[in-house]
């Protein structure tokens, strides 16, 4: 059965299409949020290192941060993640460098754990002084990011009268401007991101679980997300539904973010749904093409210089990291994997983590798989999306297993204590 990982977030600014995010003005070694500042998975960050050892590179630091998928934000020093610990949800804020907690949120929340190890899914998002949190039974904090303190939080599944649907909430907040965005109802919901008074909502139907994805088109902000049978284009002033798309897959797990490049867009599901490219600029959306090369069941693609990346499989099938021309959908290469995975990319690097715990690195190139270094870094089940931030890649398994590979450059190198937080 299907599993969901932690889950999406922010934008990107791709051929003529501004995405605005809560991590557009981050700094080049922040990740702010899930799939990072420009909301494309794509880190900033240049001149760390991409060869290593035999013994490949250091743990700087490991910690126990509970069951559950969540991936890592970074800013300002501070790590947020989230995990399950005897029913309990708790949002963890550790020192990016060390690993040593700063603090700790905790509330009641079950595990959850319906064919998979359960736990929260949907990553923090850091935007200035505050931190927001979505559980998945709509549990949604603001706290505040040097202490933890609750300014105010709220249920926003009650809140906005909408069912939970069959796997949590999974998709990440998306802060812009004072709203913060979530996959919550059939298309969406918006609430303030001062208070958490609800905005607007959507259908009491069945939510997907990818993140909301803002984009600006013919003069309108508007967001991008699944539902458990469309995709759904949504005026984020109003909260009007403008067009949506029939998207029907086995278990409704639509999970893996959608891409947008100038006025295509390109979705992508497991257990055999496969891929397709709609047209923006035709009302409603035309598909361009659909193909079963590219099946993302919950691990989202880069796409890099026309080219998409990404995870083809599932838990219940073969997966390879597979590399798919976007514009015409033709395969260029795959390369098997062992079990599930993730990725993300910097530099023109693929950063991909595998179910057991591998980090492969691999050049983002769409004539052949090119790997460039790979070391066994943690154990467990690896699904959740690796980060690099800060010259540490932030690796993640679903047992809460949290460590800091350290891939800086050596003239960065500051002398950090190695240590274990239990």
């Amino acid at each position: 059965m299907m599993i969901l990982t932690a889950t999406k977030l922010c934008l990107a600014v791709a051929c003529g299409l501004l995405i605005a995010a809560v991590g557009r003005s981050a700094a080049a070694g922040d990740w702010p949020c899930w799939r990072g500042p420009d909301g494309n998975g794509i880190s900033r960050e240049t001149g760390w290192l991409d060869r290593w050892p035999a013994g490949g590179p250091p743990i700087a630091w490991k910690a126990s941060v509970g069951t559950g998928y969540s991936s890592v934000a970074v800013k300002d020093g501070r790590l947020l993640t989230m995990g399950s610990r005897e029913n309990t949800d708790v949002v963890h804020c550790l020192d990016a460098a060390t690993g040593k907690t700063l603090w700790r949120h905790s509330y009641p929340s079950p595990l959850d754990d319906r064919f998979f190890a359960g736990g929260p899914t949907a990553t923090p998002a850091i935007d200035g002084r505050h931190v927001y949190t979505l559980g998945r039974q709509g549990d949604l904090f603001c706290l505040e990011a040097a202490t933890g303190k609750v300014r105010w939080s709220v249920n926003v599944a009650k809140a906005a009268g909408v069912r939970v649907p069959g796997w949590g909430f999974a998709g990440s907040p998306v802060v812009l401007n004072h709203r913060l965005l979530l996959n919550v109802g059939e298309a969406g919901t918006a609430v303030d991101k001062s208070t958490g008074k609800v905005l607007w909502t959507s259908a009491d139907r069945d939510a997907g679980y990818t993140t909301p994805l803002p984009i600006q088109r013919g003069g309108r902000s508007i967001m991008i997300l699944a539902s458990g049978k469309y995709y759904h284009a949504v005026d984020i002033e109003t909260g009007k539904q403008l067009w949506r798309h029939r998207w029907l897959t086995t278990f409704g797990c639509n999970a893996a973010d959608p891409i947008v490049r100038g006025d295509r867009l390109y979705i992508s599901s497991a257990y055999n749904r496969g891929a397709a490219l709609l047209d923006l600029s035709a009302d409603p959306p035309a598909v361009v093409w659909t193909n079963k090369q590219m099946q993302n069941q919950f691990s989202s693609s880069v796409l890099i210089d026309g080219h998409l990346y990404g995870i083809d499989g599932s838990d219940r099938a073969k997966t390879r990291l597979t590399c798919m021309e976007l514009l015409t959908g033709k395969l260029r290469w795959s390369h098997e994997l062992e079990g599930m995975g993730s990725l993300t990319a910097a530099g023109g690097k693929l950063i991909v983590l595998d179910e057991p715990g591998v980090l492969l690195l691999a050049r983002a190139m769409p004539d052949a798989f090119r790997p460039l270094a790979r070391a066994k870094v943690t154990t467990g089940k690896c699904w959740t999306a690796p980060v690099l931030a800060g010259g540490r890649i932030y690796c993640r398994s679903d047992d809460g297993t949290l460590v800091s590979v350290d891939v800086r450059i050596e003239k960065d190198k500051q002398p950090i204590p190695t240590r274990t937080d239990p």
